[in-house]
């Protein structure tokens, strides 16, 4: 019998009571910490981490971009900008170039700041005037 770490626990306990809203917030906040740690990983020259975590953004880009529902507008749009995403992430890894990992992060921090607008609304919508994350 193994004992779980009690912050595994906690994160996976996390993840099981989100909401769809808020694992898509998950995702943009991993996404912006792997293109983070990518960025310092260029830095120190550590290219085998850089491209470990590179991967993980692409991943998570992936992921977001099956979850669209295209029968909507504004998802075609998403997913247009998930490719462009996707594909410079893809161009970083492979010229170690932190402006173009600047640029998608950029690209990536105000999707995930438009995203909790949009679940603090809703909240406030459902619950009154909190609803803050």
């Amino acid at each position: 019998m193994s004992i779980q770490n009690p912050y595994q626990a906690y994160q996976q306990n996390t993840v099981n009571s989100a909401s769809p809203g808020e694992l898509t917030l998950m995702l943009y906040n991993g996404c912006l910490k792997f293109i983070k740690h990518a960025k310092q990983a260029i830095v120190d020259h550590k290219f085998e981490e850089k491209n470990t975590n590179l991967i993980k953004a692409q991943n998570i880009i992936r992921e977001l971009m099956i979850s669209l529902n295209m029968d909507y507008e504004v998802a075609k749009n998403m997913m247009q900008m998930y490719d462009y995403i996707l594909n410079r992430l893809i161009e970083a890894n492979l010229k170690n170039d932190i402006e173009i990992l600047n640029e998608v992060e950029g690209y990536v921090v105000e999707f995930r700041d438009t995203w909790k607008e949009v679940i603090q609304i809703n909240r406030r919508i459902q619950y009154g005037q909190g609803g803050q994350i």
